[in-house]
C-alpha cells in the first residue's frame, strides 16, 4: 500500500471508495464492541460507557468500558484473562484497571499505547473471556432466536424493575 502506518491510526475502505485514516476513539471502540455477538451498552458511574456480554438483567457480564468525558483513569479498560493481564502490564502505558485489577482487567493510558488491530483483537478476546463465564441459563437465552430472546430479556427487565420498586434485592 505504500502508506506508513501509526499506532493509533487504522486505514479503513470507505463507501467512496477513498482510503481514509480512523483515529481510535470512543466511537471507534463502540462500533468494534457492538460488531460482537450479544452485546449491549450502558452508560454506569456518571461518565463510563459499559460493554457487556448479553444484558446485564438477564446475567450479562461487562468485558470493557470506555471514559466518555475524559475524567477518569485512562482511555480503555478491558478483561483479558490472567495470563495475558500479566503480558499487558510490561507494556508501557497499560496498567492495573483501578477496582477491577484483582479480576484481571487492564486500563490503557492513551488511545495510541495499542494499535487498532491490538485493540479489536483485545476485545474480540475480552468477550470470549467473558462469554465462557455466562451460566448455562444465560447462554441459553443468548444462543435462542431473536424475537424469543427480546420477549425474555423484556420480562426479565420487568421483573427487575418490580422488584426495584418494592425494595427486593
Amino acid at each position: 500500500m505504500g502508506f506508513k502506518h501509526r499506532n493509533f491510526l487504522r486505514y479503513v475502505l470507505q463507501p467512496s471508495s477513498r482510503l481514509t485514516l480512523l483515529a481510535m476513539d470512543n466511537e471507534r471502540i463502540r462500533e468494534i464492541c457492538l460488531a460482537l455477538p450479544h452485546v449491549t451498552e450502558t452508560l454506569n458511574w456518571g461518565h463510563h460507557l459499559v460493554y457487556w456480554v448479553g444484558d446485564r438483567d438477564v446475567g450479562g457480564k461487562m468485558f470493557a468500558m470506555t471514559d466518555v468525558d475524559g475524567t477518569g483513569t485512562g482511555v480503555l479498560w478491558f478483561h483479558c484473562g490472567a495470563e495475558r493481564f500479566h503480558e499487558l502490564m510490561e507494556r508501557e502505558g497499560i496498567f492495573g484497571a483501578p477496582h477491577l485489577a484483582r479480576a484481571f482487567w487492564v486500563a490503557v493510558e492513551r488511545w495510541d499505547t495499542l494499535r487498532a488491530r491490538e485493540v479489536e483483537d483485545e476485545l474480540a478476546r475480552a468477550h470470549a473471556l467473558i462469554y465462557e463465564k455466562l451460566s448455562k441459563g444465560t447462554k441459553t437465552l443468548l444462543s435462542s432466536p431473536e424475537k424469543e430472546r427480546a420477549k425474555l430479556i423484556r420480562e426479565r427487565k420487568k421483573t427487575v424493575a418490580a422488584k426495584k420498586k418494592a425494595g427486593v434485592r
